[in-house]
């Protein structure tokens, strides 16, 4: 019987109470493509959580299919900003105390204001990172909305 990890995101999810499943793969290769061919999902339900910033350095998350690419244009006008980015691989680690490749929205160390791609609250199921590498949980869109209140954007390419 395989051992789950406990991590931040695992921690905080029980905290809410909330419905979810525990799926552990062998990381060998970063990104939520990768890990949805090892997991035999479809790429389009292994959502990925990408670290970004807006032009006065405010980091946020933006939860994104894995086999789409986010557009920053229509992200930064969409929340509001002049423009936006992704963060460094050592500021994402800092906000949210998990390793790149291993990154949660669920139990960041910083609370960070978390955008969903809308499309991802129209699946029946989703896979999203649980706080480790190889480590992915499954839960509803009712539950990630329950447990994040994302704000949904349009922004997939």
């Amino acid at each position: 019987m395989a051992k789950f990890p406990a991590t931040q995101a695992t921690r905080f999810l029980d905290s809410q109470g909330v419905e979810y499943t525990k799926h552990l793969y062998d990381y060998t290769k970063s990104g939520a493509v990768a890990a949805a061919e090892l997991m035999d999902l479809p790429e389009h339900a292994m959502i990925k959580t990408l670290v970004m910033e807006d032009n006065e350095k405010n980091p946020f998350i933006i939860l994104m299919h894995g086999e789409k690419r986010t557009s920053l244009k229509d992200l930064a006008r969409q929340i509001g900003v002049k423009n936006v980015s992704s963060v460094s691989v050592k500021d994402a680690q800092r906000y949210t105390g998990y390793m790149v490749g291993g990154i949660s929205p669920f139990g960041t160390r910083r609370e960070l204001k978390i955008h969903v791609e809308a499309t991802i609250l129209d699946l029946d199921y989703l896979y999203i990172n649980g706080g480790r590498r190889g480590f992915i949980l499954g839960m509803t869109p009712t539950v990630l909305v329950q447990a994040l209140n994302p704000v949904p954007v349009s922004v997939a390419r």
